[in-house]
């Protein structure tokens, strides 16, 4: 009997310590573009919800040939319209939806699909990721924009759900690229979205 019990107190106390050494998988994306990679680290403890639709949205590969269709020095880039996979560029930058329900739209139809806001003092500095939206606080789909260079005035404004952690050199060959009255880019900027586990990265 006491060897009985022994061994389950063995047994709890390896339990124990593989679950205090174990750690979470932290998982990272990578947007690949004709001018580098840019990889992201995700906000999850301020910004659930954003975090939560752009992974649903990458892992559908929703993103993927999408446009950088919005480029503005010393601001931003920004991206993430499905419309933008079209010629027509009068469009680009109306489209998108959430990754799921959020409780803003209908439920029966993903396209009317919106995140609500999930504001935060986060600050926007060059490499942060946040979300585009209309003036709407609670409009948020599948927009979003990666700063180019410090933007206070969007602090607790928009929200801020993660930053670049390597590849910052891409958001400035793109923000510099020539494009139309529109913002919108002459040379087509596509890219390619995935997200991986932060460790196999060699950063």
């Amino acid at each position: 009997m006491k060897k009985f019990l022994y061994l389950i107190v063995l047994i709890l106390i390896v339990i124990g310590v593989s679950m205090m050494t174990s750690k979470k998988v932290e998982e990272v994306a990578v947007i690949s573009t004709k001018y580098g990679d840019m990889v992201i680290e995700f906000y999850p403890e301020i910004a659930p919800m954003h975090v939560e639709s752009f992974k649903i949205l990458a892992n559908e590969g929703y993103f993927n040939g999408t446009l950088f269709h919005r480029v503005i020095p010393g601001f931003v880039i920004q991206g993430g319209d499905p419309n933008s996979k079209l010629d027509d560029r009068s469009i680009h930058g109306t489209g998108g939806r959430a990754g799921k329900f959020f409780g803003i739209g209908d439920e029966n139809d993903s396209s009317t699909w919106l995140i609500p806001q999930e504001f935060n003092a986060t600050p926007h500095v060059k490499g942060t990721l946040s979300m585009a939206r209309t003036n709407d606080p609670n409009s948020a789909s599948s927009q979003f924009f990666i700063c180019h260079d410090v933007a206070s005035f969007l602090d607790n404004n928009y929200t801020v759900f993660g930053q670049v952690i390597d590849g910052l050199e891409t958001i400035d060959a793109i923000v510099n690229l020539e494009k139309d009255l529109r913002d919108n880019p002459l040379e087509k900027v596509d890219m390619q979205v995935k997200i991986i586990n932060k460790d196999q990265l060699d950063l």
